[in-house]
C-alpha cells in the first residue's frame, strides 16, 4: 500500500531540513576556502573547478534528477556561496529580461550584482574600466552566425574569455493590452532577433514595420508604451513589463541557440586551469600569399587538435586582408595543442589567444 500523503510531506519536511543542515555546512567549508583564497590572494571565482564538480556529480547521479537539474541547482548553490564573501559584479547586454541576462544567470547563478548595459560596446568598456568583474557578450547564433560586433571588439580590448554560456533562445511575440495579433503596427526587436524570426513575421505581420534597437528587452520596454507595438522577447522579459504573451516560441529555427562569452581582465581572472572539457579561441592572420590558410590548418592536423570554428573578419586595412578566429578543442596544458599552437603561432602575421575556457552546457 502506498505511503499516506501526510506521512510522504512529514518525510519531505525532514529531508529538507536535512538539505538544510548540509547546505549551511557546505557554505562554512566555502568560507574557509575563501579565507585560504584572501591569503594567497586568488581569484573567488574558478570556473573549470565549477565545471569539475558539476561534471562530477552529474557522473555520479543514479536520478531520479536528470543532469541538466544537476547542474542548475549545483550552480545557484556555488553562487549563494561564493556571495557570502561579495557577490560578483557582472556586466551585460540590458535592460532587465534580455537574454544576455539569462545567460549571465545561468552561468553565475542568481547571487551576483547586476550591471545591465545599453550595448555590447559598454559591456567591454564597463568590463574593461573595472565597473563589472565579467562581462558576458553574445558571440554566435545557430541560426544567424557570428555576432560581429563581439568578435570585432575582442581585436581591441585588453580582455579574455574564461567561460561560454549557450542559451536555447525562443522568441515571443510581446504585446500590452491583449494577445491578438489583431492591430499590430511596429514590432520591435534586436536585429539578430528580428532576423531569427523573419519567418514568421513574413506570415503572419506581412505588414507591420519592423523596427530595429538595441536590445530585446529594450524592444519590450517599448512595446509596453503602445498599444500597437509588439516587441521580441522572452518570456521574462514579458514578465518585466508587464506584457502578454501573442505568440510563443516565432523563431523560425525550433532549436535556435545563441552561444555567450565571459569575457574579463587577466588581473581579474587568469586563463583557467584544465577542466577535461575545454577550447581554447584564437584570432589569427596570416600573409597574403597562395596557400597560406591552408598552411595555417596544417600544425593542427599533424597534431591531432580538432578545429570547432573558423570564421572570417575584415581586417580593415583596405587590403582585402582577414582576421581569422578560431576555436580548438582542448588546452594549451595537453602537449598536443600546446604544440599545435606553437607551430600555428610561427605562421602567423597576427596572432592572438582570445581565452581558454571550459565548454559551455
Amino acid at each position: 500500500m502506498p505511503k499516506p500523503l501526510s506521512e510522504l510531506r512529514t518525510a519531505i519536511d525532514q529531508v529538507d531540513r536535512e538539505l538544510l543542515a548540509l547546505l549551511n555546512r557546505r557554505a562554512a567549508l566555502a568560507n574557509e576556502v575563501g579565507e585560504l583564497k584572501r591569503a594567497e590572494g586568488s581569484p573567488v571565482f574558478r570556473p573549470e573547478r565549477e565545471a569539475q564538480v558539476i561534471n562530477g556529480l552529474q557522473t555520479a547521479n543514479p536520478g531520479p534528477l536528470k543532469d541538466n537539474n544537476i547542474a542548475h541547482i549545483w550552480r545557484e548553490i556555488m553562487s549563494a556561496c561564493r556571495a557570502l564573501e561579495a557577490p560578483q559584479r557582472v556586466a551585460f547586454l540590458g535592460p532587465s529580461g534580455t537574454f544576455s541576462e539569462q545567460a549571465a544567470l545561468q552561468f553565475f547563478g542568481a547571487s551576483i550584482e547586476k550591471i545591465p548595459c545599453v550595448s555590447i560596446d559598454e559591456v567591454f568598456r564597463a568590463t574593461a574600466a573595472g565597473t563589472a568583474e565579467y562581462g558576458v557578450v553574445p558571440v554566435e547564433n545557430s541560426t544567424e552566425g557570428v555576432i560581429a560586433r563581439s568578435l570585432d571588439l575582442f581585436l581591441s580590448t585588453p580582455l579574455h574569455i574564461v567561460g561560454e554560456s549557450s542559451l536555447l533562445v525562443r522568441h515571443n511575440l510581446l504585446r500590452k493590452d491583449n494577445a491578438s495579433l489583431q492591430g499590430i503596427e511596429v514590432v520591435l526587436a534586436h536585429p539578430q532577433a528580428l532576423a531569427q524570426c523573419q519567418g514568421w513575421l513574413g506570415t503572419h505581420l506581412p505588414d507591420a514595420e519592423r523596427r530595429a534597437v538595441s536590445s530585446n528587452a529594450e524592444g519590450a520596454r517599448l512595446a509596453a508604451t503602445h498599444p500597437n507595438w509588439a516587441g521580441i522577447a522572452s518570456d521574462r522579459a514579458a514578465t518585466e513589463f508587464g506584457l502578454h504573451i501573442a505568440a510563443h516560441a516565432i523563431q523560425d529555427d525550433a532549436f535556435n541557440r545563441t552561444r555567450f562569452a565571459v569575457i574579463c581582465l587577466p588581473q581579474t581572472l587568469a586563463a583557467p586551469e584544465a577542466s577535461g572539457k575545454d577550447c581554447v579561441s584564437l584570432i589569427v592572420s596570416v600573409p597574403n600569399r597562395p596557400g597560406a590558410v591552408h598552411d595555417m590548418l596544417v600544425p593542427l592536423k599533424k597534431h591531432g587538435v580538432s578545429m570547432t570554428r573558423f570564421e572570417s573578419r575584415p581586417a580593415r586595412s583596405g587590403q582585402w586582408e582577414y582576421f581569422f578566429y578560431i576555436d580548438l578543442q582542448g588546452h594549451p596544458a595537453q602537449p598536443q595543442v600546446a604544440a599545435a599552437l606553437k607551430d600555428l603561432q610561427a605562421l602567423c602575421a597576427f596572432y592572438k589567444v582570445l581565452g581558454t575556457y571550459p565548454v559551455g552546457e
